[in-house]
């Protein structure tokens, strides 16, 4: 390392150490950002440190805790590891991450979509792990087009990084032809069987990558995710690297088998949280794990022991009542929070917060993409059980409170209006307190919702 990359080292530690010893606060971004203005490239100096290389973890939905359940059972194998844990996913998070310690076995990064082409041209991991992709922050990624080309782009400059990704997700694929086009080989993992599961009301893509033909599905898991098919023939899902069979998903949590690449016969991979969307994360951390050199029995035995700290499906209880706290950030998320709370067969409440601060985007329009409607019709069937109309019970909260009870009137919900997560449980005072209080927030609304539960109650 140069004088300038280690003077940018230097003070990045110092930042970092001011942060943490004197002021008491997070470091997860400011010292990466001190770093990365002196030495614009030094997360490529930095990424010498990482003996065995480094993966990262990229797409709308899911990538913390994939990144975090990966790195969790890395370690758990014997070896060291630099992770961004906290969901600082930009470059200076990165850097950041990177500038503990002299040496580490691995780097677990996630990264966000947009700043791909930053990181990876610098960091050149082994593997990137690509989820899914969603709309999001319409007003700072624009549309999904926009986003895959940056990715594209950030692959063609980091020629050797394998790309493992989503085979399911149709927009997801259309970054991987275009990636193997230029090079990049590419490996997948799905979900290969039908889950019998309703569709979404608005999908997120529905025409062929190749041709622009709508696209037809032998069955959908979630959104777009599933077997599809382009009738012209051009465009469809790959024979899938690593394939989840067997999948039960419910309240308490999933359970899939793993069969593929590097596996003899099938692996049983279980956890007690919940979610169609938490198979394909799980099934993302498992699959690259392996890569990594972890064998399956050592990834279940760290999932075991993993407990979300980042407000991301973290329990509650409060007064007696339980809370459950989630991240849902755009349509998708949203609808699979409404599906996980539809599985509960409960009488329940939720709390809607949904603040537009930067980093939430200013733009949330795409409240009005959700399915709201599923929780008011009560048409959902699960486990052979219907909800009824009545059976849920809303509050609207955050910045942007209005705009949810607004939105909830079109869906035929009333949600009186709360401004903490004290007044929507004093809203629902009314309620027995077996029923349990959803509280699903977007990105800046969700630390001071887990805050404020963790100064009112226990976690679970």
């Amino acid at each position: 390392m140069g004088l300038r990359g280690s003077v940018a080292q230097g003070l990045g530690r110092a930042a970092s150490w001011g942060l943490r010893t004197v002021l008491g606060r997070s470091a997860s971004q400011l010292p990466g950002r001190v770093a990365l203005t002196v030495d614009p490239h030094l997360i490529g100096e930095l990424a010498h440190k990482l003996r065995r290389g480094s993966v990262v973890v990229c797409g709308t939905n899911g990538k913390t805790t994939t990144n975090n359940v990966l790195a969790n059972a890395i370690e758990a194998s014997g070896a060291t590891v630099l992770c961004n844990r906290a969901g600082a996913n930009m470059a200076p998070g990165v850097a950041a991450a990177l500038l503990p310690g002299s040496s580490a076995d691995w780097g677990v990064m996630e990264a966000d979509e947009l700043s791909t082409i930053n990181i990876l041209p610098e960091l050149r991991p082994r593997y990137l792990v690509l989820l899914n992709l969603f709309r999001d922050q319409l007003d700072r990624a624009g549309e999904i087009d926009r986003v895959q080309d940056v990715i594209v782009s950030a692959l063609a400059a980091s020629p050797e990084t394998v790309l493992v990704a989503c085979g399911d997700d149709p927009l997801t694929m259309g970054v991987a032809r275009r990636a193997a086009e230029a090079g990049t080989k590419v490996m997948t993992f799905g979900i290969a069987e039908d889950l019998h599961l309703p569709a979404d009301r608005v999908p997120e893509a529905r025409f062929c990558q190749v041709c622009g033909a709508e696209l037809g599905y032998a069955y959908r898991s979630y959104a777009q995710l599933g077997a599809f098919l382009c009738p012209n023939g051009d465009f469809s899902r790959p024979k899938l690297t690593w394939r989840a069979t067997n999948v039960a998903v419910g309240r308490t949590g999933v359970g899939f088998d793993v069969a593929g690449e590097g596996i003899d016969g099938t692996v049983r991979v279980r956890a007690s949280f919940g979610g169609v969307y938490m198979v394909y994360n799980l099934l993302a951390a498992f699959v690259a794990a392996q890569l990594a050199g972890v064998d399956a029995e050592t990834f279940q035995r760290a999932l075991d022991g993993y407990h979300p700290e980042n407000g991301r499906l973290q329990h509650f209880r409060v007064d007696g009542r339980e809370v459950v706290l989630n991240l849902a950030k755009n349509p998708t998320g949203f609808n699979q929070n409404i599906s996980l709370m539809l599985a509960d067969n409960r009488k329940k409440a939720a709390f809607f917060v949904i603040n537009d601060d930067y980093n939430d985007g200013k733009d949330i329009s795409w409240i009005w993409d959700v399915d709201f409607e599923r929780l008011a019709v009560g048409a959902e069937r699960v486990h052979g059980q219907a909800a009824e109309p009545g059976d849920l019970t809303v509050v609207a909260g955050g910045h942007r409170a209005e705009d949810v009870r607004v939105r909830m009137k079109y869906a035929g919900i009333q949600a009186p209006v709360a401004h903490t997560v004290r007044e929507a449980l004093d809203a629902v005072s009314d309620l027995p307190v077996e029923q349990p209080l959803y509280v699903l927030t977007n990105y800046s609304a969700l630390w001071p919702a887990k805050a404020e539960l963790e100064g009112m109650g226990e976690r679970l």
